[in-house]
């Protein structure tokens, strides 16, 4: 797709390279994924901060009763949906013979690791795909909201395509060694300008290549 990689050239050249992946072991990051959601990224550090204090272990996560991982992680927010979820999948993936450690995926090509976490109660794709993405620089492209809403807004996608289907579409369409990059000065953009309210086109280095699907003149429709 031309259009996408004129897109991610133009993106590179406003917002430069991105910060490095932290490398975080994959159940790490499976965790990190699920505390990120709905909250900042201070937060979510903050919160996973204090859940690695309360339980040194994984395994120690997912024999804990709820109301104890909640207390752990509620400066994340959300504390009460986000600690059942975060132990059914450790319990999913212990059930399925996977060590809750950094040995939990190793040797997995990465269509089967992903087959396996969305296996996962708890685990949709753009989880599964930040842990190959962000953990393991295996070519998985997450789509979160921000990505979502400018794939649709550039016409990337049909204006009613799902965040899976997004996902599907963009993965196929960005080279694996771009994918990394290209989803990170996504994000980037969509919280600088390409905002979900009252979107800054006229400051869009993009606003040639863009029709604005679903955005009027003082926002989106």
């Amino acid at each position: 797709m031309d259009r996408l990689r004129q897109i991610a050239r133009r993106l590179a050249k406003a917002y430069g390279p991105p910060p490095p992946p932290r490398r975080l072991p994959p159940i790490d990051e499976l965790v990190l994924t699920v505390l990120s959601q709905n909250t900042n990224d201070v937060n979510r550090d903050r919160a996973y901060e204090d859940l690695r204090a309360a339980f040194p272990a994984w395994n120690d996560v997912a024999d804990a009763p709820v109301p104890a991982v909640a207390r752990a992680i509620r400066r994340g927010g959300l504390a009460a949906t986000k600690s059942v979820r975060i132990r059914e999948m450790l319990r999913g993936l212990r059930a399925s013979g996977r060590p809750l450690d950094a040995a939990a995926f190793r040797g997995m090509r990465h269509w089967a690791l992903f087959d396996l976490l969305v296996s996962i109660k708890g685990v949709g794709p753009k989880t599964a795909a930040c842990v190959l993405l962000f953990s393991l620089g295996r070519p998985y492209f997450p789509v979160d909201t921000h990505v979502h809403r400018i794939a649709i807004r550039l016409g990337l996608v049909p204006p009613k395509a799902s965040a899976i289907a997004t996902q599907a579409v963009l993965q196929a369409a960005i080279p694996a060694a771009e994918m990394y990059d290209t989803h990170m000065n996504l994000i980037r953009h969509g919280r600088a300008v390409c905002t979900a309210l009252r979107p800054a086109c006229e400051e869009c280095v993009l606003a040639r290549l863009c029709p604005r699907v679903g955005v009027g003149k003082r926002g989106p429709v």
